[in-house]
């Protein structure tokens, strides 16, 4: 089961970042591997969140995958959950949370879970995992880079 988990300071207001991760059908505009997004539903949830089910097309290789999840963003806490709905993997579960920080940016938390139900896209991954991970964390640091500008505070680093 691949996980990945990590904690970034960024020189951008968590709001910013919160809007910028929350605006799933922009995914493909930016997202490596990421080739399609589709909402099929957005709806008030609970305690002022909302949920969106989505399906997002991942195009790796010679494998072209479509899943579906359902997102929830809860915007007083400047927080989102994905949590699987249908698709190639045996499940998924996602989170993002954004803080900012008193001497300005914010503190952005990341994980993920999933496992593929191919063993040969399990095998793909396996290897290649740590980088994808990579690439995805700093696409979005790319994208709010091209949205807010350069960097105002500190420079990006691992906390």
């Amino acid at each position: 089961m691949p996980n990945h988990a990590e904690t970034r300071v960024l020189p951008y207001g968590a709001q910013q970042m919160y809007d910028l991760v929350a605006d799933v059908e922009s995914y493909p505009q930016f997202l490596p591997w990421n080739s399609a997004a589709r909402i099929r539903s957005r709806r008030p949830g609970p305690d002022g969140s909302e949920v969106i089910e989505a399906d997002l097309v991942i195009s790796f290789k010679v494998f072209r995958e479509r899943f579906g999840s359902r997102v929830t963003l809860y915007p007083a806490q400047r927080r989102i959950d994905t949590e699987y709905l249908d698709g190639p993997f045996s499940h998924l579960h996602s989170g993002w949370a954004f803080a900012d920080r008193p001497e300005g940016g914010c503190e952005v938390r990341f994980f993920v879970d999933f496992e593929f139900r191919n063993a040969i896209l399990r095998r793909v991954i396996g290897v290649v995992f740590a980088e994808a991970m990579s690439r995805i964390v700093r696409a979005f640091e790319d994208r709010a880079r091209a949205l807010y500008g350069a960097s105002v505070n500190a420079p990006s680093h691992r906390a």
